[in-house]
């Protein structure tokens, strides 16, 4: 096996996140404040895939000691530096989370629903009790639970796998469009760095993170036959649970407007 069967494999649920018919039901602003509030969990949890990798395929502590392959290495550290330091329009420099952040702030979404859950992960020290004693949506709780049991007892090629396949490439173009044309029709609202953040990450992924993540994969599994039929079932899994979150923001946009 190797990653283009995979992504033969995968293909249907990708076309599921592809045409969502939540896209269609972003008709407001603050529906996309409602699709920016939930998916902003899925960037932050994205940080978290990454560096379990940094920790599991590179060496992260002293005395420092070469691990694994060097190419694993330099590929996951090139995309730690990305994600994790990049710049924004300004020429700053922040992790695609606050990248995020601030587009959520210039548009006049609520950044308190991601922010305090962080603060309760690091009073509980425990990630899985903050999930379950938040008051996030059931599916969102039942995303961020998969992502974080992968991270904790998953093997580098699992992590790997739910790192590479379901992530921000899965947003189509047209939610671009989308934001453009809210930008004409909501002035008030900022979107510029909303934009900004989709168009940089969705640019990454496709020249340079993407196929540095399939480089990865194919390293990692090698010839073995089980660690890519693991790779396989994780990537599934990675797909309906972003489904399921998708499917949770839509639940979520057609609440409040029984209540307009």
């Amino acid at each position: 096996m190797n990653t283009t069967v995979i992504n033969q494999k995968i293909q249907p649920y990708k076309d599921q996140l592809l045409q969502h018919p939540l896209y269609n039901d972003i008709k407001n602003i603050e529906d996309l404040h409602c699709f920016l509030e939930n998916h902003v969990f899925a960037v932050w949890d994205f940080m978290s895939l990454l560096k379990a990798l940094q920790n599991k395929l590179t060496c992260t502590t002293t005395p420092w000691i070469p691990i694994g392959n060097p190419e694993i290495r330099y590929l996951i550290n090139e995309i730690v530096l990305a994600e994790e330091t990049d710049i924004d329009q300004e020429g700053h420099r922040k992790s695609h989370y606050e990248l995020y952040l601030d587009a959520m702030q210039a548009c006049g979404a609520d950044t308190s629903y991601v922010t305090t859950f962080l603060t309760d992960v690091e009073a509980t020290k425990n990630i899985f009790v903050s999930i379950k004693k938040s008051e996030l949506h059931p599916k969102v709780k039942a995303f961020l639970d998969f992502t974080f049991r992968v991270v904790e007892e998953g093997q580098p090629h699992q992590i790997a796998a739910a790192f590479t396949f379901g992530r921000e490439d899965l947003i189509p173009d047209m939610f671009t469009s989308i934001l453009k044309e809210f930008q004409n029709n909501f002035p008030n609202n900022d979107l510029s760095k909303l934009i900004y953040y989709f168009e940089r990450h969705i640019e990454l992924d496709a020249d340079e993170h993407g196929p540095m993540a399939m480089k990865m994969i194919e390293e990692l599994c090698g010839n073995d036959d089980k660690k890519w039929q693991e790779t396989e079932d994780i990537s599934i899994l990675a797909l309906e649970k972003r489904i399921e979150l998708w499917d949770a923001i839509q639940e979520q946009i057609a609440h409040k407007k029984e209540f307009v």
